[in-house]
């Protein structure tokens, strides 16, 4: 009985996140459509190279959400006949390959900046692009707080890479808006001089997105936080008299956790499996996420 209530209880928290997951994905590519056609307008009225290569991020940031609502979709879909693990792996790969989108976008960006800082322009209908970059600062921060939602709750990498374009989008927002207010004081390098610094913001957070994407696609180990409260639950269950061979991995929304545990030698096979389905329960209990094999072994041939 306590097998099912905790199976259902895991089920309609995987729904729940499913749910959540691609509602980040739809409002990903809502946002980033809208911030397109403000940016656009935006760069048409003042002709600034920082609000251009803003412009040219979202666009990239379009495309990345694209394929980040279609990854996600992919990973949700439940284990098939050749996929047993299920698809969940599908996100890294997104995640990874919007890290490739994202340092193609900071390198445009470094080029244009650098023409411009080379060739000075004065910039037009500032205080009009300034409104515009209000409403586009506006609509990232709130997009943001929704992903950072999702993150939290799914530990979804690809939502968690498609939030760093916006985060890059935010400082990128607000950086334009000084530039555009300084260029009203004859300030008019600052436009270069930032569409740079955020180039290479955006470059070393499409680095740290890379190497974490690689690293669960090679089976990564969880962090030792969660292995720790795994070990530690494992062994508060009665007639566990130790754990050893844990060995765990992530898969989109997926924790996949594999153990030993040590049971007296003299019990029968019945109460030894009624034990590590107890373990199992527990685990899923602290973890709803996870997917558990257990392994039984005597206590004799470990002591």
């Amino acid at each position: 009985m306590r097998q099912e209530v905790n199976a259902s209880f895991v089920d309609q928290k995987k729904l729940s996140d499913e749910k959540i997951l691609r509602r980040a994905t739809y409002a990903s590519v809502l946002v980033a459509s809208i911030l397109i056609v403000i940016k656009a307008l935006a760069w048409f009225l003042t002709d600034s190279v920082s609000i251009l290569a803003s412009l040219v991020d979202s666009s990239m940031d379009a495309v990345a959400s694209l394929i980040n609502l279609f990854a996600v979709a992919h990973s949700l879909v439940p284990a098939d006949k050749e996929h047993r693990f299920g698809h969940g792996k599908v996100e890294s790969l997104a995640g990874l390959g919007q890290s490739v989108f994202i340092l193609v976008s900071a390198v445009f960006l470094l080029l244009s900046a650098a023409n411009r800082l080379q060739n000075p322009q004065e910039l037009g209908e500032v205080w009009l692009g300034t409104g515009v970059m209000l409403t586009s600062l506006l609509l990232t921060s709130a997009l943001l707080l929704f992903q950072r939602y999702v993150v939290r709750r799914t530990g979804s990498l690809a939502v968690k890479a498609d939030a760093l374009h916006y985060r890059a989008d935010l400082f990128t927002n607000a950086a334009i808006l000084l530039a555009l207010f300084l260029s009203v004081y004859g300030y008019a390098f600052f436009d270069s001089v930032f569409a740079i610094i955020i180039a290479v913001y955006i470059v070393y957070s499409a680095w740290g997105i890379a190497r974490e994407a690689v690293q669960i696609l090679l089976d990564r180990e969880l962090p030792d936080k969660v292995r720790e409260q795994i070990i530690t639950v494992a062994k508060s269950v009665l007639g566990v008299r130790g754990i050893h061979d844990l060995r765990t991995r992530r898969s989109g929304v997926t924790c996949f956790v594999q153990l030993h545990i040590d049971l007296d030698e003299n019990l029968s096979l019945k109460d030894a499996h009624q034990i590590a389905d107890a373990v199992e329960d527990a685990i899923c209990a602290e973890i709803p996420e996870a997917d558990v094999i257990i392994h039984e072994d005597p206590v004799a041939t470990y002591s």
